[in-house]
């Protein structure tokens, strides 16, 4: 486990060049009250939209989350989308020079109509078809030129027409004659296309279509990856397996296969995204083949139990290394960010979501009453806590008496609560609108419009619960009462 865990360390290190099929994942959200009288379909009342990075941009943003750097080349349509994409790749990854523009090319956008809780059409626009000449001739350059700053390379081919065959053998050839190490993240069902690739990662299914061959049992998979390690000149397939767990195996002849690692599986989009660009961060670090399969398992453990397409960062991997919680839980304490994901990955089992907040110095029956009362009106409850130097803010120089760490120790321990998050500012409404709970409590000394949120919350259905108060309970009594 200690060598897993320096080899995490040793990931920031790393510096990678990935080339492939980038795309626009657009959201659009909203609500369906009514079925339109045109035809029977539902109305989609949109609220809000987002867009972020898919297919081989999805791939270079979890290198980045890594702590990795990575450069990223691709061909995007000179369009609008193709626009946004460059302002996306620019802002995630810090440099958008790898973006050529084909006039005339339309680019890769999958747009999804989410409707409550239920997606009810993604509509996709694209062009399939090999990118031109001059395109190729372009993205051949900025490889060759790329290649002196990094340590492997990853080919993310979506099958939209970048990776061209003709494309593919030139980067592999100046790849592994500079000494690189040539991931690929391959479509189709000819992988005699990735000749002279280091390693190929198919799914299970993937796997079966590149060979013809059952591959259900472990022996099953071993002999469907030496079929294309033998017949596709590829040094060594990393076979993603599901539930499975993944399979190594290699012309040198290790065969490895890794049990699946996934506290829960809740959304597989992205998985293997995360496979390809933590397995080969790993190897730009110079972590043998054989454990950074080890910190892509662990990784796809990790994803599985994100919504949508997401990335996994390093602290994640660690946390996960030391403690085994994909295993036994999720940790009680999160970010804003990790518990953003919880709560909508709750959302869509159908539980309500409920949020209350304080600083909970020393904890009193007053406390333990309005958390008891909370968890009673929501299925889950996610507690907001003040940061140290927030509570300074508001109850002056000598409070907090217990540091944050210790309030969130003690917070998290209690039944009632399922989630604690430290927030820095003096109300808790940033927190709130990532959240977007269900349920908001407070106690009954507000009232409704004094609550900070409720006019958010309620304004997409949300609700408001006062809850009753214990008389003569506060934090600042008991800290008279201890001073005489």
């Amino acid at each position: 486990m200690s060598d897993l865990a320096r080899h995490i360390d040793s990931l920031s290190s790393a510096r990678v060049l990935c080339v492939g099929d980038v795309m626009l994942d657009r959201f659009v959200y909203g609500a369906v009250d009514r079925v339109s009288p045109e035809a029977p379909i539902p109305v989609l009342r949109i609220e809000r939209e987002s867009a972020m990075l898919g297919g081989a941009g999805n791939v270079a943003a979890n290198v980045m989350a890594l702590g990795a750097g990575c450069r990223f080349i691709s061909v995007i349509g000179d369009d609008g989308a193709g626009a946004e994409l460059r302002r996306l790749v620019a802002g995630e990854l810090g440099d958008a020079a790898g973006m050529v523009a084909q006039p005339g090319r339309q680019t890769t956008v999958k747009t999804r109509f989410i409707g409550g809780r239920q997606q009810l059409l993604r509509a996709d626009a694209e062009t399939v078809a090999p990118i031109a000449a001059d395109s190729a001739n372009l993205v051949s350059g900025m490889v060759r030129d790329a290649l002196f700053d990094v340590g492997a390379v990853i080919l993310s081919d979506y099958g939209k027409g970048v990776l061209t065959d003709k494309l593919l053998a030139r980067v592999i050839a100046v790849a592994r004659t500079a000494g690189l190490p040539v991931v690929v993240d391959p479509k189709g069902s000819d992988y005699r296309r990735y000749k002279g690739a280091s390693i190929v990662t198919p799914n299970r299914k993937e796997l079966m279509e590149a060979t013809g061959m059952p591959a259900d049992t472990d022996e099953q998979v071993a002999a469907a990856c030496r079929r294309i390690i033998e017949t596709c000149g590829i040094d060594a397939v990393l076979a993603t397996r599901s539930e499975r767990g993944m399979s190594v195996v290699t012309k040198d002849g290790l065969v490895a296969h890794l049990p699946a690692e996934a506290r829960e599986v809740f959304d597989v989009s992205g998985a293997g995204d995360t496979v390809v660009a933590t397995l080969t961060a790993a190897l730009s670090a110079g972590v043998p083949l054989e454990d950074a399969a080890r910190l892509a398992n662990l990784a796809a453990g990790i994803v599985v139990g994100k919504v949508g397409t997401a990335v996994v960062r390093a602290p994640e991997l660690l946390e996960a290394l030391h403690t085994q919680e994909w295993r036994h839980g999720e940790a009680k304490v999160a970010t804003r960010e990790q518990a953003a994901e919880c709560a909508e990955r709750w959302r869509l089992r159908g539980k309500r979501v409920g949020f209350t907040n304080g600083c909970f110095d020393l904890l009193h029956p007053g406390h333990v009453s309005l958390l008891s009362q909370a968890k009673a009106a929501c299925d889950v409850l996610v507690v907001g806590l003040n940061s140290d130097e927030s509570v300074q803010r508001l109850k002056g120089p000598t409070r907090p008496v217990q540091s944050e760490t210790a309030r969130a120790t003690v917070l998290a321990s209690m039944a009632p609560v399922d989630l604690v998050v430290i927030f820095g500012e003096d109300t808790p409404e940033q927190l709130i609108k990532a959240l977007r709970p269900d349920v908001l409590v407070k106690g009954a000394d507000y009232t409704i419009d004094k609550v900070v949120g409720a006019d958010f919350v309620q304004s997409y259905g949300g609700k408001v619960v006062l809850a009753d108060l214990v008389a003569g309970q506060s934090t600042t009594n008991t800290i008279k009462r201890m001073a005489g």
